[in-house]
This record gives structure tokens, sequence and C-alpha cells, in this order.
């Protein structure tokens, strides 16, 4: 089975750069079938408290029981989109981060709120041991929601850009490992979804995902603001991407995508101004 990937390449371990493509699929396998994603997909009343769900919607298993996998929202008519912001870091780099390196990046965050966007925020387990209030912060805001991007943003399947693998039988540990680290932070708003490091996987790993029964969330557009130093570029190659239920996959670490709060100042008022209405994955999801 072909792995699917995002388009780049790794620079220290620890962010995949995307390329300037906005399709980052490779192969789908069976389970991935962009079209059913309404059919699967269960959606919940929200609460009453504003943008945080009672209970997040998840997809209903894929084929033989593997893990679904979600790349657009199934509403194609509305023009939703969702922001969605990786905060990468790996299990060895916290004496990067002790001598002065940023794997965070505040002023994305405070540039959301006070534009309020909703945004849905994969993360590390390393990430939010790194910056626990940070976490917190985000953890306790109903503009966001925390995801699960693994513990130690290491490969879930070999190659994937240079990253270290996880063994096959350590996977669930990682995902259990990382939605512990979170939420010891006090973060409440966090949601049953799973990425990918580097956006790999292939019909092993969602096999052996699927006891943690997470839906894993992809995405449609490349934002290209890994690595990136011109947020002009990175905000054109997301504007013309963009569809109704468009998701777009751009990084909270400024070391190694710097200029993405620019790109976000960017994007934000021309998808306003084009009718676009910004939505959390979970959100997203319920249709």
């Amino acid at each position: 089975m072909t792995v699917m990937t995002v388009l780049g390449a790794v620079l220290g371990g620890g962010l995949v750069a995307c390329s300037a493509s906005g399709d980052s699929r490779g192969d789908r396998h069976p389970g991935a079938d962009r079209t059913t994603a309404a059919a699967r997909a269960s959606a919940h009343a929200p609460a009453a408290t504003p943008g945080v769900a009672e209970k997040p919607p998840t997809m209903a298993p894929g084929p033989a029981g593997l893990t679904p996998v979600l790349e657009r929202g199934p509403n194609r008519s509305d023009k939703v989109v969702a922001l969605t912001f990786d905060a990468d870091m790996t299990a060895d780099e916290g004496p990067r981060a002790a001598a002065g390196e940023h794997f965070d990046n505040p002023e994305l965050i405070a540039l959301l709120r006070r534009l309020k966007v909703p945004a849905t925020v994969f993360m590390t387990g390393r990430w939010a041991e790194e910056y626990p209030a940070q976490a917190r912060s985000i953890g306790t805001d109903p503009l966001f929601e925390i995801a699960n991007h693994s513990y130690s943003h290491y490969a879930f399947t070999s190659p994937c850009y240079g990253l270290p693998a996880v063994e096959k039988d350590a996977m669930h540990h990682e995902v259990k490992r990382a939605f512990d680290a979170i939420r010891r932070t006090g973060a409440r708003n966090v949601v049953p979804y799973f990425r990918f490091p580097g956006g790999c996987y292939d019909d092993a790993t969602l096999r052996a995902l699927a006891p943690e029964k997470v839906t894993a969330v992809q995405w449609d557009v490349v934002s290209g603001d890994a690595f990136a130093t011109d947020a002009d570029a990175v905000a054109q190659q997301v504007l013309d991407g963009v569809k109704p239920g468009s998701l777009v996959v751009m990084h909270c670490t400024r070391s190694a995508a710097p200029v993405t709060d620019e790109a976000v100042d960017r994007v934000v008022p021309e998808l306003r101004k084009r009718g676009y209405r910004f939505v959390k994955v979970s959100e997203l999801m319920a249709g």
C-alpha cells in the first residue's frame, strides 16, 4: 500500500517542509475515500459553551476496522475552511529548546485570537511538556481545540523524510502518551483526532491505531509554510488551494515556520472577503 505523505523534506528531524503543490496525497487506501466522509461522520450537537463540542464527532472505522482518515470536510457546498497548525517537536529536541530555539509561536496564537479565527492545533506530547502554560492556554480557550500529533514526532511508517521510526508495537503508546502529556497541562478542549508525523501512514499503521478510536486527520491544502521566508508566497498558496470544506495544514513552530503568522494575517481577511467562514476540525467534520 502506498504511503501517504506530505510533500517536502525534513530538516533537523523535526518539521516537514511542504512544497508548492497543494496536493499532498499519494495513492489512497480504501478507507480514505473522501467521498464517503459524510456517510461515515457521526455529528453531535454543540455544547452550551461556544465553540466547544459536547462530544466531538468522529468517523466510523474504515474497511476491516482501519482507523478512518479525513482529508476534507464532507460538506462541499458550504464555504467553510479549517485552519490547522502542527505544533511539532521531536522527543530528542529538548537540548535545542534549552539552547534557545523556539518550537512555539505565541504571536500566531495571539493573532488568531485577535482575528477571532477558530483553529485546531495538532500538538505533540513533547511540545506540550516544553510549553505547558501555552498548551493549557490554548486548550482552555473555546476558540481552539487540541488534537494529537504523537508524542515524539517520529514516523509511523518509513521512509518518511528521514524521521526516526516508531516501532509498530509502540504506536499505541505514542498516541496515549501524547494525550496524557497534553491533558496534564490542564488542557480541556482535547479532541480524539490524530495527525501522522510527516503525513506518512499505511494500512498497517491504521490497523495499529484502531484501538485508540481516533480519526486520522490529513489535509487537502498544503500551505508551504515550513521553512518558508516569503509570507506572501505562503498566503497565495493557501488562497489558490482553498475550496469549500478544505483542511489547511500549517505549523505553530517559530524556528521552522517563521512567517506563518504573517501569512495567516493575509489569508484570513481575503478568505472572509470571498465569503468563507473559519471552523475547527470538529465543526468541519460535523458538516
